[in-house]
């Protein structure tokens, strides 16, 4: 058994019929009354993210679960294949374990997340971040003439659209957070 002491991003637990992981968490010591830890998990199987408070102390299930490394390959009518990187067996991963999954490219190589137990797949996540291509954006748009930051949108080699700050121009190459959606910066070739 593990307590509130244990919580960490990432951590798989058992709770109201589900597995869920962490997301992010908050230690609150008030200046009056019982410590807390205010939490925001994920569950796997319904998607949806909850927010809840455990008593400091509290003890909670810990859900066995193994990441895996597995290779993109390619998307068919059953869904997305994936290739272990170890034994290159494959699975076909479906679309709503996966978030985000307009920025996945042949060849990436993402975590796939089984329950240990009952060998359950779980999701798939991608890499944090992804260098892609921007196939297409207003190069018109002039960066300075304004005081704020400002963003135009651009299409990256995905399909997906994102946007970015305005001296991003076509043909750049881009680090996206795929957890945000986020532009980060731009990735220089060498």
């Amino acid at each position: 058994m593990a307590t509130t002491a244990d919580i960490r991003n990432g951590l798989c637990i058992e709770f109201n019929n589900d597995i869920y992981q962490f997301i992010e968490f908050q230690h609150v010591k008030p200046g009056k009354g019982n410590a807390f830890v205010r939490c925001r998990m994920k569950g796997f199987r319904t998607g949806r993210v909850l927010e809840h408070t455990f008593p400091s102390g509290h003890e909670i299930v810990t859900a066995r679960v193994i990441r895996k490394p597995y290779q993109y390959l390619y998307k068919d009518d059953s869904g997305y294949n994936f290739m272990d990187q170890e034994t290159f067996d494959q699975i076909v991963v479906e679309e709503k374990l996966i978030e985000n999954n307009d920025f996945l490219r042949e060849g990436d190589v993402c975590d796939v997340v089984i329950h240990e137990e009952t060998n359950q797949l779980l999701s798939c996540e991608l890499p944090s971040h992804v260098a892609l291509l921007v196939t297409f954006t207003d190069d018109n748009a002039v960066a300075g003439n304004t005081s704020t930051n400002a963003t135009k949108p651009a299409s990256v080699e995905t399909g997906s659209e994102v946007q970015v700050p305005l001296f991003v121009k076509t043909g750049d190459k881009i680090k996206i957070d795929t957890r945000t959606r986020a532009y980060v910066e731009r990735v220089k070739d060498k």
